[in-house]
């Protein structure tokens, strides 16, 4: 137990006066922190094994292209990008996944889940299309294609679109990719029924967007439609659909495992600008649409896990016979293989980072004897309910660690199905107490945001306190 002094004039004029004095002492609990014995940042790996993924991935080739800038006017343009390279990428998945000739392959989980993978990818491609819509500065930028303009006159030949009539004079026309992978999903029996509901998904999740995405979708709102082809480049991202070492391997999870991790990536890279944006925006005082972002980040965390778990429907004897094919062994007792992506490192210190944008955001500085000042100004935020679009984006902060976190909690449990506890473990079969890898390291860690986390501790303190036990009658009753 720790004595605390709670000061009167740490809470706002708005709590009622009515409380027993707040100069009394309060009794609180305070967790300790886990201590790790000997373990150096848990957020590196070794160049070596770095270079070795990014040359098995073809990732060299893959950031080319999320990072050339072809349509200066777009500032979406490399936000969006990676996310539709992805997108792209996973119908080639779906491809690969129904052409599999073993017999043992799970395809009917395997087919739901890169459903539930597609239907996840789109909602988040749809946010980042609707902030088009709320940024003055981005709106009407896109490269779309207009074809309401024409009114329904299309070319005789090679036509990549479709004319609806509906009500009345009412004319509608739905453009398909020429490039895209998801036009023929629909007409191949096999993936028919996929294609159809991604087709669906992408009509419904997209009509609160500017334009459409121009892959088949009906397009019933008559919305002109983003030129896919001239910024994903579909053509471009299936030539990187071969590992350098496919000549050399003999295992369809081969396939497997370089496309799940190339869909990483591309997601991997819309994080990274993602974050830049979050901070850029924080330090603008744009607060509202901050929030937002810091959101769609917590979403971009889940959505990796999910990519993540795609390993748990690898076929265990034909991943283990890959991983020793591809040398896949841990540089030492504490790495994990994640850290071996370069982007991931990165985006988890960035995402750590932003802690220290709060002092600004509730407009305080840090108090260099170490004194309660921020925790004071968090309380302060919660209380008056003043400042509305504040509480979001500190509230969203805190959402992107907890989904950090759990990611890396997750991926422990995937190493454990995938690989064996002892591999999970660094292939350490006697751990000290006091013994912690590195990814435990990560999601075992103290809160990034002590201050906002004490706020709301005393903050619930002090109602327990002045309602004195009366509310859980009152439920009761």
């Amino acid at each position: 137990m720790v004595d605390l002094d709670w000061k009167a004039k740490m809470v706002s004029s708005d709590i009622p006066n009515k409380s027993p004095k707040l100069s009394n002492k309060l009794q609180v609990s305070i967790p300790t922190p886990f201590r790790f014995s000997n373990i150096s940042s848990p957020l590196s790996t070794s160049a070596s094994a770095s270079s070795t993924y990014d040359y098995y991935l073809r990732l060299p080739e893959l950031r080319k292209l999320w990072e050339t800038k072809e349509f200066p006017a777009w500032q979406n343009e490399r936000v969006l990008k990676p996310a539709l390279h992805a997108l792209e990428i996973t119908f080639r998945f779906i491809s690969i996944v129904l052409s599999d000739p073993r017999s043992y392959s799970n395809r009917r989980e395997w087919k739901r889940r890169l459903e539930s993978l597609t239907t996840s990818q789109i909602e988040l491609i749809a946010m980042l299309c609707e902030e088009e819509n709320e940024d003055k500065t981005a709106a009407g930028t896109a490269p779309i294609v207009d074809l309401t303009s024409s009114n329904g006159v299309l070319a005789r030949e090679s036509s990549s679109a479709e004319v609806w009539k509906l009500h009345g004079e009412t004319t509608v026309v739905s453009r398909t990719s020429k490039d895209s992978l998801l036009p023929r999903l629909a007409t191949w029996q096999k993936s028919e029924d996929a294609a159809q509901k991604i087709l669906y998904t992408i009509e419904c999740e997209m009509r609160r967007c500017p334009y459409t995405l121009g892959l088949g979708e009906p397009n019933l709102s008559g919305k002109p439609s983003l030129d896919y082809d001239a910024v994903c480049k579909p053509n471009d991202i299936h030539a990187l659909k071969r590992s350098p070492y496919d000549h050399c391997i003999e295992n369809h999870e081969n396939a497997t495992l370089f496309t799940t991790h190339q869909i990483l990536e591309s997601w991997i890279q819309t994080a990274k600008q993602v974050l830049k944006r979050i901070a850029s925006r924080i330090d603008a005082e744009i607060f509202e649409t901050a929030a937002s972002d810091c959101y769609l980040m917590e979403r971009i965390w889940k959505l990796l896990a999910e990519i993540e778990d795609l390993h748990l429907l690898m076929d265990p004897d034909d991943f283990l016979h890959l991983k020793s094919q591809l040398l896949i062994k841990p540089v030492n007792e504490t790495e994990a293989f994640c850290f071996r992506s370069k982007g991931l490192v990165e985006i988890t210190k960035n995402s750590k980072e932003l802690k220290h944008k709060v002092p600004f955001i509730l407009g305080v500085e840090v108090d260099p004897k170490g004194g309660p000042r921020i925790q004071e100004a968090a309380m302060r935020l919660y209380s008056e309910k003043q400042e509305g679009n504040k509480v979001f984006l500190v509230q969203a902060l805190q959402a992107i660690e907890g989904a950090l976190k759990r990611f890396f909690y997750g991926y422990k449990q995937v190493l454990v199905v995938v690989m064996g506890s002892l591999e999970a473990k660094g292939n350490r079969v006697v751990a000290g107490s006091g013994s912690v890898d590195s990814l435990s390291q990560v999601f075992l860690e103290p809160t990034y945001f002590p201050s906002l986390d004490a706020a709301k501790t005393f903050l619930g303190e002090f109602w327990n306190r002045e309602l004195g036990g009366s509310g859980l009658t009152r439920w009761k009753n």
